[in-house]
C-alpha cells in the first residue's frame, strides 16, 4: 500500500469511527421527563412517554431510551402538555412589581397576551405623565416609548413567562387626538396607521379595541377598519372587547365580522359573554352568527374567563359621554350637582349606546368593590355598593359617584351578570380558548392592598377541574388544545404552543386529580394547586408546586416582525 492510499486508508477509518461513536454515544439533553401522560396540544389522544429539553428546545419525545440529562424527574401518572397562554393578560404592571407571574405560572400559564384596547406603548411626554399620575399601589417610572421598547423592557428585568401584546386601538387615537370625541381627520388617521405599522413591524401581534371605554369608545368602524388593515398588512389580527355585551350584542357581533371582512383580517372577541339576565337568551344566537361567518370562510375566533362574573372599573356604570377629556374631566363633571341628576337618570335607563354595567348587573348587591387607591376607602374593599350606599345613607348611584370622586381612580369592580349556562356553553365551544382578564399576582407585599377577581388566580386551573374532571364538558386533550395550541395557532406565534420537536420547551406538569383553582370572591388571594412543574424556554421555574424564582421569559414577536429570525 503506497503513502497516498494508507492515508486515504486512514482517513476512512478515522471518519467511521467517529462516526460509529457518534451512533453509538446516548444522546446527551438538559432534562427528561420520564413516563408521562403527554397531551401535545393537537386535540388527539394522550400516549405515555418521554420529553427530552436541550437548551430552550424540545429535542426528542416518545421512547427515547437512557440517555443521560443533567436533570430527570419521573412524572408517571402525571400530564405533561405544552404551557398555556394567557389570551387576555392584565399583567402590565404586576411583572414590573414582580416578575415571577406566580398566579399564573401556578396554573400553567407561559405565555402572557397584553393590549386589550389600550397596550404600554407608543406614547409621548403627556401620555407617560398620564400613566403616571393613575398609578396605584405599583409605583414605576415609565421608562420605554414604544410598544417594544416595553416589552423589552421586561424581559430586560427579568421575568418568569414569555410576554407578547397588541397594539391597543386607543393608544395610537390617544398619542394624536387625545380623549375627544370625534373622528379623525385624514391626517391624523395618517399618523395614527404609521404608529400601527411600526408597531406591526416591532413584534405586535396585531390591533385590539376595547369599545366601552373611552377613548376607545369614541372610534367608529371606519376608523377600525382603517387601522385594521394596516395590521392585516403583516398578518396580525384584530381582537375586541365589543361595543356591548348586552342589549345589543348581536349589533356588535356585526360590527366585528364587518371590520374583519372590511380589512380581511382574522379576528377574536374578547371574553365571549351575554351580560344582564334579560340578554342572556341572545347568547345562543350571538354563537350561531359567528359559526355562520366562520362557515363562510372568516376566522373568528373568542376566548373566555371560566367565572359567571366581570371585573372592570366602578365607573362603567357612568355613561361614555361623561369621559370625553380622560379620567379628570370625568370628576369634574360628576362633582356638578345638575350633571350628577342627569347621570343618575341614564344609570336607570337601557340604551343602545352604550353598555351600562349598573343595569347589567341587575342590582347594587351584585357590585362587588375590590379595588381602591384611598388608603382612606381600602377598608371598604370586599363590600358591595348596596352595603355601601346604606352604611352612607346615599342612594348607591350617588354612592358610586361620590366614591369615583373620593378615591380620584376607576375603583375596581366585579359585576355578578353572567350566567353559569353561558359559561360552560361557551367553554365547550371547539373555537374558544381562554383568559383571566387580570393581572398575574401573589398574595403578599403590595398586591394584598387589594382584592381581586378569583380568575387571577383560577381562571385556567378551572378548566381543568371544574369543566373538564368534575363536570365532563371538555376531554381533556380538548382542554389543552383549547389552552395552549388554539390560541397560538390563531395568533400565528411561531413554534410555541405544542409539544413538537424543534419546539420551545414551554411545557406544564400538573396532575389532573388534584389540579384545583382554590380562589373564592370573599378569599380571592388563594393560589391554584396540581401543578407541579413549569418550564419556560426550557428553564424550571416551577417545581414540586413551588416557584424556583428563574426568570427567563421572552419577549415574543407577531408575524409581522422585521427584526432577524422568528423569536430572539
Amino acid at each position: 500500500m503506497n503513502k497516498l492510499n494508507r492515508l486515504s486508508f486512514l482517513s476512512l477509518l478515522l471518519t467511521t469511527c467517529c462516526w460509529l461513536t457518534a451512533y453509538a454515544a446516548p444522546a446527551s439533553y438538559d432534562v427528561i421527563l420520564r413516563g408521562g401522560t403527554i397531551y401535545d396540544g393537537s386535540g388527539e389522544k394522550p400516549y405515555t412517554g418521554d420529553v427530552a429539553i436541550r437548551g430552550d428546545r424540545i429535542a426528542a419525545m416518545g421512547d427515547i431510551g437512557e440517555p443521560s440529562a443533567a436533570l430527570e424527574i419521573n412524572v408517571a401518572g402525571l400530564a405533561v402538555a405544552p404551557g398555556f397562554v394567557n389570551m387576555m393578560s392584565w399583567a402590565n404592571e404586576s411583572l414590573i412589581e414582580d416578575g415571577k407571574s406566580q398566579s399564573d405560572i401556578r396554573q400553567g400559564v407561559t405565555l402572557e397576551i397584553m393590549g386589550e384596547g389600550d397596550s404600554m406603548g407608543p406614547l409621548n411626554d403627556r401620555m407617560k405623565q398620564d400613566m403616571t399620575d393613575a398609578q396605584a399601589d405599583i409605583r414605576y417610572e415609565v421608562e420605554w416609548t414604544t410598544l417594544a421598547e416595553y416589552l423589552a423592557y421586561l424581559e430586560r428585568r427579568g421575568i418568569s413567562p414569555n410576554v407578547a401584546s397588541f397594539i391597543g386601538a386607543a393608544t395610537p387615537r390617544d398619542y394624536v387626538i387625545g380623549q375627544e370625541d370625534r373622528a379623525p381627520t385624514a391626517e391624523e388617521l395618517d399618523q395614527m396607521r404609521a404608529l400601527v405599522r411600526q408597531a406591526m413591524q416591532e413584534g405586535a401581534l396585531g390591533i385590539a379595541s376595547s369599545l366601552i371605554y373611552p377613548p376607545g369608545s369614541f372610534a367608529r368602524i371606519d376608523e377600525l377598519i382603517e387601522l385594521s388593515k394596516v395590521a392585516a398588512e403583516y398578518d396580525g389580527m384584530y381582537i375586541s372587547h365589543m361595543r356591548d355585551e348586552g342589549a345589543s350584542l348581536l349589533e356588535a357581533i356585526d360590527e366585528l365580522l364587518t371590520i374583519a371582512r372590511e380589512a380581511n383580517i382574522r379576528a377574536e372577541i374578547y371574553h365571549l359573554k351575554a351580560a344582564g339576565k334579560p340578554n342572556w337568551h341572545l347568547f345562543d344566537q350571538a354563537v350561531a352568527k359567528v359559526e355562520q361567518a366562520r362557515a363562510e370562510g372568516l376566522q373568528i375566533t373568542a376566548d373566555i374567563y371560566t367565572y359567571p362574573a366581570g371585573s372592570t372599573g366602578l365607573n362603567a356604570t357612568i355613561p361614555p359621554w361623561v369621559q370625553e377629556g380622560g379620567f379628570e374631566a370625568s370628576v369634574e363633571r360628576m362633582k356638578d350637582p345638575a350633571i350628577r341628576e342627569k347621570l343618575a337618570r341614564e344609570m336607570l335607563e337601557p340604551s343602545d349606546a352604550w353598555d351600562n354595567m349598573y343595569l347589567g348587573a341587575g342590582t347594587p348587591d351584585n357590585i362587588l368593590l375590590v379595588g381602591f387607591k384611598s388608603e382612606a376607602l381600602k377598608p371598604l374593599t370586599g363590600k358591595t355598593l348596596a352595603e355601601v350606599a346604606k352604611m352612607r345613607g346615599t342612594d348607591p348611584r350617588m354612592t358610586a359617584m361620590d366614591l369615583i370622586i373620593e378615591d380620584d381612580s376607576r375603583i375596581g369592580t366585579v359585576y355578578f351578570s353572567q350566567s353559569e349556562d353561558v359559561v360552560r356553553k361557551a367553554v365547550a365551544l371547539p373555537w374558544v380558548s381562554f383568559n383571566s382578564d387580570a393581572a398575574s399576582i401573589a398574595p403578599e407585599g403590595v398586591f394584598l392592598l387589594s382584592n381581586t377577581h378569583p380568575r387571577a388566580y383560577g381562571s385556567f386551573a378551572r378548566v381543568l377541574a371544574k369543566y373538564v374532571r368534575d363536570e365532563k364538558v371538555l376531554t381533556l386533550e380538548a382542554a389543552i388544545h383549547k389552552l395552549a395550541t388554539l390560541p397560538a395557532m390563531t395568533m400565528k406565534i411561531d413554534q410555541r404552543g405544542q409539544l413538537k420537536n424543534g419546539y420551545y420547551a414551554d411545557v406544564v406538569v400538573f396532575d389532573p386529580a388534584k389540579i384545583q383553582d382554590n380562589a373564592t370572591f370573599i378569599k380571592p388571594h388563594q393560589y391554584a394547586t396540581g401543578m407541579l412543574h413549569v418550564f419556560v424556554n426550557g428553564k424550571q421555574v416551577l417545581k414540586d408546586g413551588e416557584h424556583t424564582g428563574a426568570k427567563p421569559g421572552r419577549f415574543v414577536r407577531g408575524p409581522g416582525w422585521k427584526g432577524e429570525g422568528k423569536q430572539e
